[in-house]
């Protein structure tokens, strides 16, 4: 073990930080691994294994946020947001594809060491696309709050620089932190930086970005960080750079049979006084997001008034004016 890494070692337990202690481990793992010592690497990575698992079987009650709280130090500060989600798949309505998907995807992060003990690893990287609204960052919430994981979003107008070099020094310290720290990182709007190389609009900077990204989905993640990259707008993204993700998952909007499931747990006990097939007719091409809304609007309207039940015409005419809204954000 070098000095470098005793030092962290150190550093991480002084401060408390146990994820941290255990990343710089697994750090420790794959420089014997290189070194051609595969049987204490293995030991290390099992006694890694060991102690989250004794982590998560020991985690706080539910209510209560983990401690120590993983965070981004330094100059990653500004440009990674934490957070310790506590929502979970369950709390979300999705397709039965997508669902068996996101489960399998969970299943293979829990058991990465069976995995391995087969010479196969856990799935890491995945792209999510689909139209706004439709639960691609609630997935990264979600996959956090199952596998107790810190939720890690990426700030990536924050990474752009106007002085050569410094956005590749800053993609440097985010990809050493996927690598060191495990936790699952939400890079949002990902075709800021993902968009085709070659485009006529392309600058140099966003080339050398995308370059940079390439690069960085061929190494090795020695803490199984999750990496997620969500888009609205799949169709310009690289070609080169969706082949690098393990699972492409794709979000659309939600059927009629959906869309009155997330009004129901939305409106929670505010139950509709009347007949859903009043409003079945205004549930067509919204969004989760918007059917939330909408939601969200007429349970506050019965809080201030006093009642116990949502009218189906008030829930109507708060679908129509979220139809309203996106129908003039379409034409523009």
């Amino acid at each position: 073990m070098s000095t470098k890494h005793l030092f962290a070692l150190l550093n991480s337990h002084i401060e408390g930080d146990v994820e941290q202690f255990l990343s710089i481990a697994l750090q420790v793992a794959a420089q014997e691994a290189r070194q051609g010592h595969a049987e204490e690497a293995e030991k290390l990575k099992r006694l890694v294994q060991k102690a989250r698992n004794q982590q998560r079987s020991g985690r706080p009650a539910s209510g209560q946020t983990p401690i120590p709280l993983a965070r981004p130090r330094g100059e990653l500060q500004g440009l990674v947001e934490s957070t310790y989600p506590k929502v979970t798949l369950a709390s979300m309505v999705l397709s039965e594809n997508v669902r068996e998907r996101l489960s399998r995807i969970v299943r293979q992060q829990q058991e990465r060491t069976r995995l391995r003990d087969h010479g196969q690893a856990p799935t890491t990287h995945m792209l999510l696309v689909g139209p706004p609204g439709t639960g691609k960052t609630m997935t990264a919430s979600a996959l956090a709050g199952e596998l107790h994981l810190p939720l890690f979003t990426v700030r990536l107008e924050a990474l752009f620089s106007r002085y050569f070099g410094e956005t590749a020094a800053k993609l440097r310290l985010l990809f050493d932190q996927i690598a060191q720290m495990r936790g699952v990182y939400l890079l949002d709007e990902f075709d800021a930086i993902g968009s085709h190389r070659g485009d006529p609009n392309d600058v140099g900077e966003i080339r050398r970005v995308l370059n940079s990204v390439l690069a960085f989905m061929e190494e090795p993640n020695s803490t199984d960080s999750l990496v997620l990259a969500a888009t609205n707008h799949v169709g310009i993204l690289d070609e080169a750079l969706a082949r690098r993700f393990d699972e492409v998952i794709e979000y659309s909007y939600p059927d009629g049979q959906a869309a009155r499931a997330i009004l129901e747990r939305r409106l929670g006990n505010f139950k509709l006084s009347g007949s859903w097939s009043s409003v079945e007719s205004a549930l067509d091409g919204l969004s989760q997001g918007e059917l939330v809304r909408a939601a969200d609007a007429v349970v506050k309207d019965a809080i201030l008034e006093g009642g116990s039940k949502v009218l189906p015409n008030a829930l109507g005419r708060a679908l129509q004016n979220r139809q309203t809204l996106k129908g003039k954000f379409r034409r523009r």
